[in-house]
């Protein structure tokens, strides 16, 4: 489709929605998350979908909710419950993240997530992406935002000949676009059409200028901090020395890893024994 440096033209516009929204009414997928306003519950799918791909958080999402119903709820619960049920979602820092938000929203909020971008951007592990698809799906706000599957479906579109594209020359055009009416469906569908056109043509998203291959994982400081997440999680408390030799991977990292850790608030080292928070 025809890219005008100015804006999109309306014939293009309504030719866009159209195809999109015809895709959508035929193809559209199903997920727990989509039968939901529920504010708490958007959040829980949004964090979770972060880097992580939507049949993975099938899995989970569904567990955690019955687990941690709502704000309350994994707000007093300990870190450890948390940590057990998010295994296998990986990218665990989100995890510590989502239980920081529960607390600030129980403590600060009277457990209501705000409805302003920039109020909910303040809070722990929400970026833009996930402060603009929070909006729209739990509150029906029309806010422009850019994830990967909506990324790729404006690239493909509007950006077929060009390479390094930034988000900057796509934002507008999702503005544009929206259909203010109804953004909870307009995102779900354009969504829904990028995951299809990642399995029918070479992925679009390389010829993004935010687009970067993720680092090998076997090996990678990441795996060695789900291993010792997945160690303590079902020893329990293990003294570092301990840890080190049932991890067999070279001391010093380990440690580095270890403090790292302690920082972000994932565990607590109290004189050689290490236990989750």
């Amino acid at each position: 489709m025809e890219h005008i440096s100015a804006g999109l033209i309306p014939g293009t516009i309504l030719s866009f929605k159209d195809t999109i929204y015809a895709y959508y009414r035929q193809h559209a997928r199903r997920f727990p998350w989509r039968e939901t306003k529920d504010p708490y519950r958007i959040l829980v799918s949004e964090i979770m979908l972060q880097q992580t791909q939507t049949e993975r958080v099938a899995g989970k999402y569904e567990e955690f909710i019955v687990r941690f119903p709502d704000f309350a709820a994994l707000a007093r619960s300990d870190l450890h419950p948390v940590l057990e049920v998010w295994q296998g979602l990986g990218y665990n820092r989100r995890a510590v993240a989502l239980k920081e938000t529960a607390v600030r929203m129980v403590r600060e909020h009277n457990s209501r997530l705000p409805e302003d971008l920039d109020e909910l951007i303040k809070l722990p592990g929400i970026g833009r992406s996930t402060a603009g698809a929070i909006l729209a799906f739990a509150y029906g706000i029309s806010v422009a935002f850019i994830e990967t599957n909506i990324r790729r479906v404006f690239l493909h579109f509007f950006f077929s000949d060009r390479e390094d594209v930034k988000d900057s020359e796509i934002l507008p055009l999702v503005e544009q676009t929206l259909d203010r009416e109804n953004p909870r469906d307009w995102y779900y569908a354009l969504m829904d059409y990028g995951a299809m056109l990642k399995t029918k043509l070479p992925n679009p998203n390389r010829r993004s200028a935010h687009y970067t291959r993720q680092a090998p994982f076997e090996g990678s400081n990441r795996q060695i901090r789900g291993m010792i997440l997945k160690m303590l999680l079902s020893l329990g408390p293990l003294r570092e020395g301990e840890l080190i030799g049932k991890l067999n991977r070279e001391p010093s990292r380990v440690r580095t890893i270890l403090h790292e850790m302690q920082r972000e608030g994932f565990i607590q080292i109290s004189g050689a024994t290490v236990t989750i928070r």
